[in-house]
C-alpha cells in the first residue's frame, strides 16, 4: 500500500464538537476506502501565516494513512466539497509500505516519548536537590 500524509486546516469557529465530527469525518472515509489510518496528529488551534477564505487561526490535523491510490482523490474531494475545512496539503511519502509495520512504529515512539518524559520528571527534581544542596553550602545555611 502506498503511505500518504494529509495536512488540513479546519475553521477555527467551530464548536468542539463539530471539530471531533470532521476529524472522525476524514478517519472513517479512509477506512470505508480499504485504507488504514496510521496517525492523527491533532496540532490544535494555530496562528495562519498569512489569512485564507478571511480566517486568520485554523485547527491543524496531521493524518497518516496507507491505501491505495484512488483514496486520495476520493479524500481530496470531500476535503474540497467541505465548507469546514478551509485547506488542505496530501503528501505520498512511500510508494510501499507496510501499514503493520508503521503502526508498531508509532507505538514505538509513543512509548519512547512517555519514557523520556517521566525521566526528565525525575532528572530534573534530582538537579533541583543538587542545586538546593549547593546553595545551602554557600549561604551557610
Amino acid at each position: 500500500m502506498r503511505y500518504y500524509e494529509t495536512l488540513y486546516l479546519i475553521n477555527p469557529n467551530l464548536a468542539d464538537e463539530d471539530y471531533r465530527d470532521v476529524v472522525n469525518k476524514y478517519n472513517s472515509l479512509v477506512e470505508k476506502n480499504k485504507g488504514v489510518v496510521i496517525r492523527v496528529d491533532e496540532w490544535g488551534k494555530k496562528t495562519l501565516a498569512y489569512e485564507i477564505k478571511k480566517f486568520d487561526k485554523g485547527y491543524y490535523v496531521l493524518l497518516q494513512y496507507c491505501g491505495e491510490p484512488g483514496l486520495t482523490e476520493k479524500l481530496q474531494r470531500e476535503l474540497r466539497l467541505d465548507d469546514r475545512v478551509i485547506k488542505y496539503q496530501t503528501v505520498k511519502l512511500s510508494d510501499s509500505e507496510d501499514p503493520e509495520a508503521l503502526k508498531a512504529g508509532v507505538e514505538e515512539d509513543k512509548s519512547k516519548a512517555t519514557e523520556a518524559t517521566e525521566t526528565a520528571g525525575e532528572a530534573g527534581t534530582e538537579e533541583e536537590t543538587e542545586t538546593g544542596k549547593n546553595n545551602e553550602g554557600e549561604n551557610g545555611v
